[in-house]
């Protein structure tokens, strides 16, 4: 972009002492990686791309629904009635209000065989996942390679972040070193308010500015858990300065979910679903619509095939992964797969 249109574009948050024009040219050159672009990934991807970070990087495994209207601020209702990959339709929002930075889509889901590949070369990774399993994932390899990356979450109208330097601060593993057991509250059981998303994403974003310019000191980084509920108007700060001692990844470096152990290859996505990691395996959707026509309901686009056959509805993507809605149960889901797609 040349001077004149970039320092115009950006002027109003260049005059913020804060940042600057040193600060926007360093923002300008940041590459950031958004996990999961949900509500809060969306979130982020949109202040991120309106602020002139130069590169985002928008990982992201699924496909807009209606339901997700309501708190995901990057889509509207042609995306969930054509089932766009959240990341395809991320990025087009993008490009219509800043089509001067770079956005880089991978519609994949995290997992230790791809994750290298999906977060190299990223200064700041930042978390719109909804699943523990991945966050602890993505904390292994930041702590392992030196990343920083900002854990966010938001459910009901509760939210909570946390800036995660390895090396300096407490990791995602210091502060939970088991994942949370017991009924865990989801977006599915207990809602959730748009405004709970838009603050953790307002406060992680900010912080993300931040580490992206450098030279800012240490008290100006926020260093505890933060947590907040918008609705009770109570807010919580646990101190998350220094590592844990004995802490099984920054500590003892023993990173046992980037090694893959015990992951199962069929997860839940957490909506009466099933999604199924299947080993790479190109589909081409014009042929598997000739077969599956005799057995239900199909339609596809250039991303994914969606299938109907009562009471049942799956998605497939480009490398065989699927999605089957209708079921929590993953001996029904394998084996519709199995029937449908091949084993």
């Amino acid at each position: 972009m040349e001077k004149q249109k970039f320092e115009e574009r950006y002027s109003r948050q260049v005059l913020f002492r804060g940042i600057g024009a040193e600060g926007q040219r360093r923002l300008a050159a940041g590459r950031v990686a958004i996990v999961g672009c949900g509500a809060t990934g969306s979130a982020l991807a949109s202040l991120l791309g309106r602020a002139g970070v130069g590169t985002l990087r928008i990982i992201d495994r699924d496909y807009v629904e209606a339901s997700n209207l309501q708190r995901q601020s990057l889509f509207e209702e042609k995306d969930a009635s054509e089932s766009l990959p959240k990341a395809i339709a991320a990025a087009r929002k993008i490009a219509a209000f800043n089509s001067e930075i770079v956005v880089e889509t991978r519609v994949e889901d995290v997992i230790p065989g791809n994750i290298n590949a999906l977060l190299e070369g990223m200064d700041v990774i930042l978390d719109g996942t909804d699943n523990f399993e991945t966050r602890y994932l993505l904390n292994d390899y930041a702590v392992k390679n030196s990343v920083p990356w900002i854990y966010a979450a938001a459910v009901g109208s509760y939210g909570v972040t946390l800036n995660v330097l390895p090396g300096k601060t407490a990791c995602l593993a210091c502060i939970f070193p088991d994942t949370p057991r017991g009924m865990v509250e989801t977006c599915e059981t207990s809602g959730i308010l748009n405004t709970a998303v838009n603050l953790v994403a307002s406060i992680a974003a900010t912080e993300a500015m931040k580490l992206l310019m450098g030279g800012v000191t240490a008290e100006q980084l926020r260093t505890t858990l933060c947590s907040f509920d918008v609705w009770k108007n109570e807010q919580a700060e646990i101190a998350a300065e220094n590592p844990r001692p004995g802490c099984r990844a920054c500590g003892e470096r023993d990173f046992v979910h980037l090694a893959g152990e015990g992951r199962p290859h069929i997860t839940m996505c957490g909506r009466n679903s099933v999604q199924i990691h299947e080993r790479a395996r190109a589909i081409d959707f014009a042929d598997m619509q000739q077969r599956l026509e005799a057995h239900g309901i199909v339609r596809h686009n250039e991303f994914v095939l969606k299938f109907w056959r009562e009471p049942y509805e799956m998605t497939l993507f480009p490398d065989g992964r699927a999605i089957i809605k209708g079921t929590i149960d993953t001996g029904v889901a394998r084996s519709l797969y199995a029937r449908f797609v091949g084993s």
